[in-house]
């Protein structure tokens, strides 16, 4: 018995799907001050997606461009892309590449490994397979959600600002991400 027919995925098609980048978001969330949490964006995400016949042998390959970080404040952006932070004139992207997928219980969890400013880790996505359906221009859509969260200081974003003895910024980074793809036709693969 196949995974598919195992995992009863309502509509499940086997592909390669480009990231729809206008209806895609990939955001975090950081505790500021202890007392407040900043929510930012990333506006430039690119990639792909292969679902594999068997689900649990799909694949991600996404690149996320620091440059695009948003957070509604130019000035904290600018600090964001700063040496203290991303340092994005030496490191411009953030990659994520995943080759297989698990069942955790109820959950499905992707064992990716995640690069930023040159350090490789191994990040699991806890995610969700949100459906497939047509599209208005003749075009098949999947969705995707996601959640990691990360330590900043495994990968040197070691910015130590303190206030009165109080984080200026937590290091536990909770990222949260939405894609919608577009199946690939054949002549585009």
């Amino acid at each position: 018995m196949s995974s598919a027919t195992a995992l009863k995925i309502p509509g499940y098609l086997a592909g390669t799907w480009d990231i729809d980048p206008a209806h895609t978001d990939v955001g975090f969330v950081v505790r500021h001050m202890v007392v407040a949490k900043v929510r930012g964006r990333f506006d430039d995400v690119q990639g792909h997606i292969v679902t594999g016949e068997d689900p649990l042998e799909s694949s991600v390959d996404i690149a996320i461009d620091l440059r695009s970080v948003s957070t509604n404040n130019k000035q904290r952006d600018d600090h964001l892309r700063s040496p203290a932070f991303f340092e994005v004139e030496t490191h411009p992207e953030m990659t994520y590449r995943a080759t297989g997928a698990r069942q955790d219980g109820d959950e499905f969890v992707l064992d990716g490994e995640l690069t930023l400013k040159g350090i490789t880790k191994v990040v699991p996505l806890t995610f969700e397979l949100n459906g497939f359906t047509a599209d208005p221009w003749g075009g098949t859509r999947a969705g995707f959600s996601a959640t990691a969260q990360i330590n900043r200081k495994d990968f040197a974003v070691n910015f130590d600002g303190a206030q009165n003895g109080v984080a200026v910024v937590a290091d536990k980074i909770d990222i949260h991400i939405e894609v919608e793809a577009v199946l690939r036709q054949p002549e585009n693969t």
